[in-house]
């Protein structure tokens, strides 16, 4: 586990990354691309996919940065899903919800999780989830 991009993730969410750019930005070398093109990539998938009704952007992040893992480690179509799968079902397991609004609480009030909270935690997941990929 690189605990240092984990701490690159919420160094960049504190900075003022939307929660997606913070871990992709965090793990732009590990998929071999460029930061400011990763941080573009994933401009509109911060606060719940740009409305706070969707998935949670960091999960939306650590997916996609498992899924180009995956195809760069030749895993099947298959074996990418069920790694991308893996990372949802995590974090759901630890915070009830992938839903930002959920997360959040903005209907409820009760919040499950922060953002700076849902960054480290797909972080620590993706982490986990590509071990030995790398």
């Amino acid at each position: 586990m690189d605990k240092n991009r984990i701490e690159k993730a919420a160094e960049n969410h504190k900075s003022g990354y939307n929660c997606a750019q913070a871990l992709a930005c965090a793990y732009s070398q590990a998929v071999g691309m460029d930061e400011k093109t990763v941080y573009q990539l994933t401009s509109g998938l911060g606060v719940g996919m740009g409305s706070m009704e969707g998935s949670c952007g960091a999960v939306a992040a650590a997916v996609m940065i498992a899924g180009m893992k995956a195809q760069q480690a030749g895993l099947s179509k298959r074996e990418s899903f069920r790694l991308c799968s893996q990372i949802s079902k995590e974090f759901i397991n630890r915070n009830k919800s992938l839903v930002c609004k959920e997360l959040k609480g903005t209907q409820t009030g009760n919040i499950l999780r922060d953002c700076h909270g849902c960054v480290i935690d797909a972080a620590e997941i993706l982490e986990e989830a590509i071990n030995g990929l790398e």
